[in-house]
């Protein structure tokens, strides 16, 4: 009786230790690598999209210069339209160095059909209130028909008259007389239809 209490124990370790011993099973194999060709076509594909990448950025940088260019070129448009003219003396006449002025607007006008101006005629001081009122107007009209003889239909044009009202430089002298005496563009429709010449 004593025997067995003894020997059953036993043989319990026994096969308990026999289950587990032995060698462990082998390791899972590691996961094979990329071959060659995988490596290049991945390599390729990450080239590829860094140069799609450039390309785009090159393309977005040119085209933000492009329109910043022709943003400049509206803004000197603009400018040249509004651009003033002078007068001599007493005189209606449209002198050279404004006729210069005016043939710039005229390429200006004819790439931009939907701008219309209002025409300002100013004088100096000297002469009465009635009488430059009527010079202003005459000012203003030689400018509206210089430019329409450039083929620009009248209607695009409106003028007024300020005579002395409006003077751009304050003195009793030449030197402010003869910034007064001028003629004075206002865009009133089409500002934002502006085309720069070609």
């Amino acid at each position: 009786m004593i025997v067995r209490r003894f020997v059953a124990p036993v043989v319990t370790a026994m096969l308990i230790a026999g289950a587990c011993g032995g060698d462990p099973p082998p390791p899972p194999p590691p996961p094979a690598g990329p071959d060659m060709d995988s490596l290049r076509a991945y390599q390729d594909s990450v080239r590829q999209a860094e140069e799609a990448r450039r390309r785009a950025e090159a393309e977005a940088a040119a085209q933000r210069a492009a329109e910043a260019e022709r943003q400049r070129a509206i803004a000197a448009a603009r400018a040249t339209l509004e651009e003033m003219v002078f007068f001599d003396y007493d005189q209606s006449e449209i002198r050279n160095d404004a006729a210069e002025v005016l043939r710039r607007k005229v390429a200006i006008l004819r790439a931009s059909p939907q701008v219309r101006i209002r025409i300002e005629g100013h004088c100096d001081e000297r002469g009465s209130t009635e009488y430059n009122l009527a010079l202003g107007n005459r000012r203003a009209e030689a400018i509206r028909q210089f430019l329409t003889g450039f083929g620009i239909s009248e209607s695009r044009f409106e003028i007024v008259s300020f005579g002395e009202g409006r003077p751009l430089a304050q003195g009793a002298n030449e030197q402010a007389w003869s910034r007064n005496r001028r003629g004075q563009f206002v865009i009133t429709g089409g500002a934002n239809q502006i085309n720069p010449a070609e």
